[in-house]
């Protein structure tokens, strides 16, 4: 399978080029367009508590679509929910990689997709306890709204992110959730309340715009809701 992406940074689209009976997987209503030839399925990978799972605790679509190209092989463009950028990683098996909900687009079929428990502090936080996990051999393709920054850290070396920028983080990256400022007066004012503080060695990857101002800004301008 070969990715290619146009329309970057803004409004990105991804092509999976496949070959002769080639498929990939992609979160249910990614697709956008697709070659007459591919025969698309979709279904609850794992069973059903597993794609409950991935759903309810994820924060993903409760089914994955599955396209499938003919003796000929064929083409999908894949496109995500909001405007943004994206970006393709190449996993390798024992080196998994850790998704915020939301950003998981597509994947190889040799990839697998699992929900992982981010920890208590998390749901103090109030940002999701759980993750996506995705692991094994295969390209993933992730989405980002607006563009994606990513960083490699050494070992030792940290890096503090805004909770709602988050996007991906390799599994040898340690992370851990913290407030920005003392005391719940201070993380109001400041706007930020919880960030990840991210320990390398590893990569990470971030985006440039938060979900939530969109909804905010939506939210305030929606009809009887403007002063």
């Amino acid at each position: 399978m070969e990715i290619q992406f146009r329309h970057q940074p803004s409004f990105s689209v991804c092509r999976a080029l496949l070959g002769p009976n080639e498929s990939i997987r992609a979160e249910s209503g990614a697709m956008m367009a697709m070659a007459p030839d591919i025969a698309i399925e979709a279904k609850m990978e794992g069973g059903l508590m597993k794609g409950l799972k991935r759903s309810v605790l994820g924060g993903e679509s409760l089914f994955i679509t599955r396209m499938t190209a003919g003796p000929a092989g064929g083409w999908v463009d894949l496109a995500a929910s909001l405007p943004g950028d994206l970006v393709v990683r190449t996993l390798q098996p024992g080196k998994p990689l850790f998704v915020q909900k939301g950003s998981f687009l597509a994947a190889e079929s040799g990839v697998q997709i699992d929900t992982k428990f981010g920890g208590l502090k998390n749901i103090v936080g109030g940002e999701g306890a759980f993750l996506l996990k995705a692991e094994g051999e295969g390209e993933v393709v992730l989405s980002c709204y607006g563009a994606v920054d990513r960083m490699e850290l050494p070992p030792g070396q940290q890096v503090i992110v805004d909770t709602n920028h988050m996007v991906a983080f390799d599994e040898s990256v340690t992370m851990e959730l913290k407030r920005v400022a003392q005391g719940m007066m201070q993380s109001a004012k400041s706007g930020e309340g919880f960030v990840f503080v991210f320990t390398g060695p590893g990569e990470i990857m971030m985006q440039s715009r938060n979900p939530d101002d969109m909804i905010r800004y939506l939210a305030a301008n929606m009809p009887g809701n403007r002063n």
